[in-house]
This record gives structure tokens, sequence and C-alpha cells, in this order.
């Protein structure tokens, strides 16, 4: 059991990169990565709220949805989750480090939208998860979510210095980046065999 909980970590975190391979939660990734200490804070965000909300979602869907045949309100219920789970971040954020939440800007409520947790909190239900494969595919998907928000920072915060033609700066190189970030990733494939 313990073996397959690593794989399944491992899979979703270098193998089925959200950002990466599923092209889910793409626009914090590309806003929030252009340096590295905020692309951490921003990770450390999805981290807490992917993986709170995988539960929270999970025990809805389980104890409540489920039995009184609700699941209708899937989407609506779990947006509802994740948007309370981002206002307890910012609660903290605000009140611990205000710097970083002022750096965050606009793309720390828009974690509220981000399709790469609701995907998360769905695909749990599809894939018919346990309490503790939900918590481990989240803790997988949003530490591979931030490895590639670190990476992708790193990048841009190098390529800051270097001199680049003026056609390809902004979006362009950025996207590039982020292109050549998805295939070295895709690298990856064939790592864990599930």
């Amino acid at each position: 059991m313990a073996a397959k909980l690593i794989l399944l970590f491992i899979s979703t975190a270098l193998i089925n990169n959200f950002v990466l391979v599923r092209f889910l939660g793409t626009c914090p990734f590309l806003g929030v990565s252009k340096k590295v200490e905020t692309a951490t804070g921003m990770g450390l965000a999805v981290i807490f709220v992917m993986t709170m909300a995988s539960m929270v979602t999970w025990a809805i869907q389980r104890y409540l949805l489920d039995p009184n045949d609700l699941g209708y309100l899937q989407t609506i219920a779990f947006i509802l989750v994740i948007a309370s789970l981002v206002q307890l971040v910012e609660i903290v954020l605000i009140k611990m480090v205000p710097i970083l939440y002022e750096a965050l800007g606009i793309f720390l409520p828009l974690i509220t939208t981000n399709c790469a947790i609701l995907g998360l909190a769905i695909l749990n239900i599809q894939n018919q998860y346990s309490l503790v494969q939900s918590i481990i595919f989240a803790l997988g998907a949003s530490v591979g979510f931030t490895l590639a928000m670190v990476i992708m920072a790193g990048v841009r915060e190098r390529l800051e210095l270097r001199n680049v033609p003026k056609s390809m700066e902004g979006a362009p190189l950025t996207l590039i980046t982020a292109g050549l970030l998805a295939l070295a990733f895709m690298g990856f494939s064939g790592l864990v065999k599930m």
C-alpha cells in the first residue's frame, strides 16, 4: 500500500504534472512565476489549499452529496470549499506575511478559480480515491505545481539578465520557456507505471 502511495505521489508530481502535462492552473503559473520568492509563496498557498480542499471535498462528496443524490451540486459545493480556504489563506498572509500578500496581488484570490484545484477535487471523485489516496494525490499535484512554478521563476529571473531580441521580450519568451519546460517534464514519462 505504501509503495502504491509513493508511486501515486511521484506520478502526480512529475509525470502527470498539473501545469506542464495537464495544462491546469496555467494562469497563476505564468502570472506569478516572475520571481522565485513569490512563486514559492504561491506554491505554498496552493499546497495548503489543494490538500485541504481535497480532504473536505472528498468528505462532502462521500457523506453529503452521494447519499442524498445531490451530485448535480458538486461543482458549486467544491467552489465554495475552495473559496473559503482561499479566504483563510488570505487572512493568514495579511496577518503573518503582508509583503508576500502584496507580492501575490490579484493571483491569490484567483486561486479560487484556479482550475487545477477544482480539477483535482473532481479527479479525486472520478478516480474513486480513498481519503488517503486523495490526500497523496493532492500533495503530489501541489508539490508538482510548486516545483514547476519555482523552476519557471528561476529561468525567468536568469533570462532577465540576458540580452533578448526586442521581439522576443515578454510573453513570447515566457511561452517558449514554458513550452520547453513542458518538454523537459515529458522526459519523466515512463518513470512510473501505474
